[in-house]
């Protein structure tokens, strides 16, 4: 049978969707991590990170979604969410008050210090821990591309990176 030389050979495709199925299932597992340990989503831990490494633990709403690489309105109903349970505030900032910055509260700071060591603790286990130092440096290299090659800016992105201390 002749391929058409765009379409996937039947080993690219498994290849694909057994990367598409490892990508799921460690991103449930380190999810369900995440709310055992924490109490708290993957996005909200993503905003609560970008916050906590930020000076002064507080960011302009602006740059928060330009960080994030979020939809300016889904980053405000999970703001709203994360400031009704008291993990962000909001302040008004700038000439009359036009710039709204988000900071962590008390216990936003808190919660993410916890969610800090469980999250790394599973991260571990269910990632770093599989993988020979050659597999992770192709990995990381591999990653390296694709970011450089399509960019952050896709607005799914998640600023969840490295959980060591700022």
């Amino acid at each position: 049978m002749a391929t058409h030389p765009r379409t996937l050979a039947p080993e690219e495709w498994e290849l694909w969707e057994v990367w598409m199925l490892a990508q799921r299932l460690l991103a449930r597992e380190l999810e369900r991590g995440l709310q055992r340990d924490a109490g708290i989503s993957k996005a909200e831990f993503s905003v609560l990170m970008t916050l906590w490494r930020a000076p002064g633990g507080e960011m302009r709403v602006a740059e928060l979604t330009e960080s994030l690489a979020w939809e300016k309105s889904r980053l405000s109903h999970q703001l709203t969410r994360m400031e009704n349970r008291g993990l962000v505030e909001r302040t008004q900032s700038g000439a009359a008050g036009r710039r709204t910055r988000i900071g962590l509260t008390p216990k936003g700071h808190d919660t993410t210090e916890n969610a800090i060591l469980g999250h790394g603790d599973n991260i571990r286990r269910h990632f770093l821990d599989t993988l020979t130092p050659e597999q992770a440096a192709a990995i990381r290299a591999w990653s390296d591309q694709m970011v450089g090659r399509m960019g952050a800016g896709d607005g799914e992105g998640e600023a969840e990176g490295s959980e060591a201390a700022r």
